[in-house]
């Protein structure tokens, strides 16, 4: 089975290129993929070929090696994440009390809050 490289793909339109090794571009739709992958410039895959109505076409796309994600290497370990959700915990539950008694925070805490609350979903997300 041929491998090379995606040369680029476009994930609005569904289809892209591949660079085999042997040099040849190859058509790739996202028909030819598992659900769920998405191809990424440079990312290893193999894939079966087919001549079609406009040149080679791949067939079977697997990915080789699963492109790392930026927000999970960057992403904080979980011990330094276990106090900052212990922490956030604390300041939903004044923020409940607060909406319990019928008043919204004042808007600088809501604010803060929101904040924190954004860049906590942020680390978890991947």
């Amino acid at each position: 089975m041929p491998s090379g490289t995606v040369k680029w793909f476009d994930t609005e339109k569904g289809f892209g290129f591949l660079a085999g090794e042997d040099g040849d571009e190859v058509f790739v739709h996202a028909s030819a993929l598992e659900p769920g992958v998405t191809l990424r410039p440079g990312a290893r895959v193999e894939f079966g070929v087919v001549d079609g109505r406009k040149g080679k076409q791949a067939l079977s796309v697997t990915l080789l090696e699963p492109s790392t994600s930026v927000v999970k290497a960057r992403r904080r370990p979980a011990e330094q994440m276990s106090p900052v959700v212990e922490d956030l915990i604390k300041l939903l539950d004044s923020v409940g009390s607060s909406l319990r008694a019928g008043r919204y925070p004042e808007d600088e805490k809501a604010a803060k809050t929101a904040r924190l609350l954004r860049a906590v979903a942020d680390q978890l997300d991947v």
